[in-house]
């Protein structure tokens, strides 16, 4: 018998038993959410809307809030309406897609992440070369490369959580998630999954030290600007793009080096899943006069 004859749907974790907490919840969830819809469709908006963003930088940020979007969009609803519906079930082939669609988009978020450092590097340690490196043509190969890598990564990752046969539906986690799914199994991983999770780790690992070497490079060649409002103006397209790495970085660390509990998962649950999406546009909305002009237009309000 396959595990989906075996069981059909799953258990998520259980916020409270207390009703006014469930209350509380379904109310930082719903702000939360909307505020993340708000933020990351203005920044898309204001760089559809405005031909000065047409370029690389802008298009790569475009899809970062993209990413944000679809990776609290699989999670956050069906959470609102579990709370709304006071369940905790979600069904085996609900799960499935959750699984895929939060690989899909979670697993994109890095790669953005370190095309948009590539790009930085170019634009500040090569400025001469930058509109022939990177062109339109390129940019868009980029980001076709991110979302492909997402797609088969999320495939694979999906295929293989869902081959094993699961002991258990109870899932410790507001959705469902791939290191909680594992722990239900009833066999230890194979060799294939290891691989899989060892070629992974070592893509994120090589992603970040290319990153932090990008920066390195990127920081002495400000450094060596000769004028103060050329350094600040560099300084300016990069740091929100430094920030925004650490924060994503210092978010799934926390998550995923805790110790195990109830409580600490909830709290590193939304750290993780909200914390990321919610700061992005405020970092490149106050630290990018770009950007900050363009949502004026767009608002039609003034940014003192």
């Amino acid at each position: 018998m396959d595990n989906q004859s075996i069981i059909s749907d799953f258990i998520l974790f259980d916020f409270t038993k207390i009703e006014e907490l469930k209350m509380f919840y379904f109310i930082v969830f719903t702000v939360l959410y909307l505020a993340i819809l708000t933020g990351n469709l203005l920044i898309i908006s204001a760089i559809l809307c405005d031909h000065h963003l047409h370029n690389p930088m802008y298009f790569f940020l475009m899809n970062l809030s993209i990413q944000d979007l679809g990776a609290i969009s699989v999670i956050v609803p069906k959470s609102i309406v579990n709370i709304l519906m006071n369940t905790r079930h979600i069904s085996y082939f609900g799960c499935v897609c959750q699984v895929f669609f939060v690989a899909f988009f979670m697993g994109s978020d890095f790669w953005i992440l370190t095309v948009m450092a590539y790009d930085r590097y170019v634009a500040i340690c090569n400025p001469l070369h930058y509109e022939t490196i990177m062109n339109k043509q390129a940019s868009v190969y980029m980001i076709i490369a991110v979302w492909v890598s997402s797609l088969l990564n999320a495939l694979l990752n999906t295929c293989f959580t869902f081959s094993a046969t699961f002991c258990s539906n109870a899932i410790n986690q507001i959705f469902c998630e791939i290191p909680q799914l594992l722990k239900l199994t009833c066999i230890d991983l194979n060799q294939k999954e290891i691989k899989l999770i060892i070629v992974i780790c070592i893509l994120g690992i090589g992603c970040f030290f290319y990153i932090l070497i990008t920066y390195v490079f990127v920081f002495k060649a400000v450094l060596k600007i000769p004028s103060k409002e050329g350094r600040k103006k560099a300084f300016s397209t990069c740091l929100p793009h430094l920030f925004v790495v650490t924060i994503f970085l210092l978010s799934a660390l926390i998550a995923y080096m805790k110790p195990s509990s109830s409580v600490h998962d909830l709290a590193t649950t939304v750290l993780y899943c909200f914390i990321p999406p919610l700061l992005n546009p405020l970092i490149y909305s106050m630290r990018n006069k770009d950007i900050r002009f363009a949502l004026s237009k767009l608002l039609k309000i003034n940014f003192f």
